[in-house]
This record gives C-alpha cells, sequence and structure tokens, in this order.
C-alpha cells in the first residue's frame, strides 16, 4: 500500500515537472501560448538568473524542450559547413548528443543558418533542413531512424531561403510545407502518404483545424493561402495571398473559426477557415514578417514590421474582432513574443526581455531587462520554471524564472 503510494506521488511528480512542455513550433496548442502558470516575472534589478549559456552557431529557429530535453539547432559556417542538432539537458545545459550534415550558410541577403524549428514527439525528434533533407532521430540518443532527401527523391522545387516550416505530427502522419500544397510521410516508415505539386512552397508551418468532423491543416504556400485535409491531401480550397519578395513566413493563426494571415509588407487579413473567405468587419493597416502573435482576451498582440526599417518596428494590441489598433509600442523594433498565465513575454530585436501585461488598457511592462546583445528574431520559450532566449549568432541563454 505504501508503495504503491509512493509511485502514486512520484507519477504526479513526474507529470507535473514536464506539463509545461514546448516541443513543437508555437508550443503545444501550436498557438503560441504556453500551459504553464506561477512562473516568475519578479526579477532582481539585473534580471533573472542566467541557469546556464551554449552556443549552438547561426541561426533562427527556437528551441524546444521535452521530457527534461531541449533540441536546438545552429550553423558551423567555418570549413565544414554543416547544420547541428543539438540536445541539451534542460536543467543543466549539458550536451546530451549532436547530430551534424553538410549544409550551406545560405546568407542571401540576411546571414543565414538554420531557420525551420524541430518537432519532438513522444520518443522522437523531426527535422526539415533548408535543403530538404528530413530527419527522424531517436530523442534518447540522438541515433538517425529514417532520413530522406526530398528534393531528390519528391522532385520539388526549393524555396529561394530554403524550407523553414516546421514537420507538424498528426496523428500517423508528419506534414510538411513542401511542394505546391505540402506533402505528407508516415511518421513510422517515411513513407510518402500524399504529396500535392512539386513547385515552389512558403516557410510557414502548417496549422491544424477541423471542418466539418474532418481534420484538416492551414498553411500558405508560394502565394496563396490553402486548407488541405490531413488524411488524403485533398485541397479544399486556395486564396491568393502574396507578400514582398514571396516571402510568406509567419504561421497562420487559427482562431474562432478563423485563420489570421500576414506577411512582409502584406496587410494582415483574416480568412474563414470553411472556405478561404474574408472575415466581415475585419480591417487593419498591421502586418507582420515572421511572428504570428498571440490572442488573449479578445485582443492579438503583435509584432507590427516597417519594411526597410525594422528598428521602427511596433508592438501592437489590435482589438480580435475588428484589428482597430488599441496602443502601439516602439522601441522594441521587429521583435518576437510568445504568452503565459496571461502575461506576454517579449524578447526585442536587441535582445531585451520583457514581460508585458496582456491588457488593451495601454503597454505596461512588469518587468524588462537586457538578456543577450546582436540581433534577436526568434521567440522566447518559456518551459517549466526556464525562459530560452538566443539571437542569431547562436548564443542561447537559459533563464531561471521558477521563482525558487
Amino acid at each position: 500500500m505504501r508503495s504503491a503510494s509512493c509511485l502514486a506521488l512520484f507519477t504526479v511528480a513526474f507529470v507535473t515537472a514536464h506539463a509545461a512542455d514546448w516541443p513543437m513550433f508555437r508550443g503545444p496548442d501550436l498557438n503560441g501560448i504556453s500551459r504553464e502558470t506561477g512562473w516568475s516575472s519578479t526579477w532582481a534589478a539585473e534580471g533573472p538568473k542566467v541557469a546556464w549559456r551554449a552556443k549552438l552557431g547561426v541561426g533562427f529557429s527556437t528551441v524546444v524542450v521535452s521530457g527534461g530535453k531541449l533540441i536546438a539547432t545552429g550553423h558551423d559556417g567555418g570549413a565544414k559547413g554543416q547544420d547541428t542538432l543539438a540536445c541539451l539537458d534542460a536543467a543543466t545545459g549539458k550536451e546530451l548528443w549532436k547530430h551534424s550534415y553538410a549544409a550551406p550558410l545560405g546568407n542571401k541577403y540576411f546571414e543565414g543558418g538554420t531557420t525551420g524549428t524541430p518537432t519532438i514527439d513522444g520518443d522522437r525528434v523531426f527535422h526539415l533542413s533548408r535543403q530538404g533533407d528530413f530527419f527522424c532521430l531517436d530523442l534518447a540518443t540522438g541515433k538517425v531512424v529514417y532520413q530522406k532527401q526530398l528534393v531528390t527523391e519528391l522532385g520539388v522545387d526549393v524555396p529561394e531561403w530554403g524550407f523553414a516550416g516546421s514537420p507538424l505530427v498528426e496523428g500517423k502522419l508528419v506534414i510538411l510545407n513542401v511542394g505546391s500544397h505540402g506533402t505528407a510521410l508516415d511518421k513510422a516508415t517515411c513513407k510518402v502518404a500524399w504529396q500535392n505539386g512539386k513547385s515552389s512552397a512558403a516557410y510557414a508551418t502548417a496549422i491544424p483545424f477541423d471542418l466539418d468532423g474532418t481534420r484538416c491543416v492551414v498553411l500558405l504556400t508560394h502565394r496563396e493561402c490553402a486548407a488541405v485535409e490531413v488524411a488524403t491531401g485533398k485541397l479544399r480550397w486556395a486564396k491568393k495571398f502574396t507578400s514582398a519578395y514571396d516571402t510568406n513566413a509567419g504561421a497562420p493563426l487559427v482562431q474562432d473559426g478563423v485563420a489570421l494571415i500576414s506577411g512582409e509588407n502584406a496587410i494582415a487579413v483574416k480568412l474563414n477557415l470553411r472556405d478561404g473567405s474574408p472575415v466581415a468587419g475585419w480591417k487593419t493597416e498591421s502586418w507582420t514578417q515572421f511572428n504570428a502573435g498571440v490572442v488573449l482576451g479578445g485582443h492579438l498582440y503583435t509584432f507590427h514590421g516597417q519594411a526597410g526599417k525594422p528598428a521602427d518596428g511596433e508592438l501592437r494590441c489590435l482589438d480580435w474582432q475588428t484589428g482597430a489598433t488599441k496602443w502601439a509600442q516602439k522601441g522594441l523594433g521587429v521583435g518576437s513574443l510568445m504568452a503565459a498565465d496571461g502575461k506576454l513575454i517579449v524578447l526585442s530585436e536587441t535582445g531585451e526581455l520583457l514581460v508585458v501585461a496582456a491588457s488593451p488598457k495601454g503597454f505596461e511592462a512588469l518587468a524588462r531587462t537586457q538578456v543577450v546583445g546582436k540581433k534577436c528574431w526568434t521567440v522566447p520559450v518559456l518551459a517549466n520554471g526556464r525562459i530560452f532566449v538566443r539571437n542569431v549568432p547562436g548564443d542561447l541563454l537559459c533563464l531561471d524564472v521558477s521563482g525558487k
């Protein structure tokens, strides 16, 4: 009886410890919002304690965390020219394993490096490189379970800046923004379940939703926004959508039966998930280039870009129903954000970390401190009492916000 009680207590403790994992891009619910509560936004003057630091190499992909393990990527720009997936102990930063593969820096009009965020699903890690190398690795050991060169094997075109969407695991399938309107692979065998065309993809991750009982995904393609059935790949609808330089990069934000999409110099629009028609009553002048933002309490919190002037970007609060701007805060550049426990966790373009009240009444920083230098376009991640931030050169910091 005593053993059973101890086992029950251990099980509860283990589940609680990892209840706030962040195993995929945009978090467990793919909306940029963590389920974690009880983390501390009350910091000392110098900011939260730095638990550990690591060097990843050049890149823009964010980290994912599951079961005490953190997966991150970066590019070594040296003579070897390779990308690396690194698995670290999330609590200590200790390297558990790493897997490297040949890859160019790919610094066309930007710094280059890794872009797509890996996905953890159970005991597997899925990763899509900019060149179309798709990997499935064992989370515990880093051993390659299988890999597929999608460009060679499927004959698909490579987008101008390489593939950047994250793998989306839906049941037995992995959905990739590869080809004209997506591709699905069997996650156990890597066999192609369906493929929609071979022309250039976009850079955004597919986001799932239900349509009359049928599981679908909405995804930005090269010059469209489309809805596709998960099981069959059947195209339900497609609407023209273009951004400057064909950079459809921000993941669609799915909420209340609609998808919010935007892009560089492309004003944010709302589309009905049923048929792709524009949502009546929505009007805004805001656009986002990368980070999709979050919806809390009937309001959208997102970064508004400025063409050719990233330093003039603004953090904005918009009415989710109408698009009306409630407030706009300058001085943070084109940063990124997530949300947890009713608050925004914001990383400015220059590496300042802020906790901001999610309120339409006005911008209110509950805490703020400079945590890292150089350019930061990567979304911060809160997982199990720790905030992880990185910059483009690949400096990764783990900040203790457990309050303990």
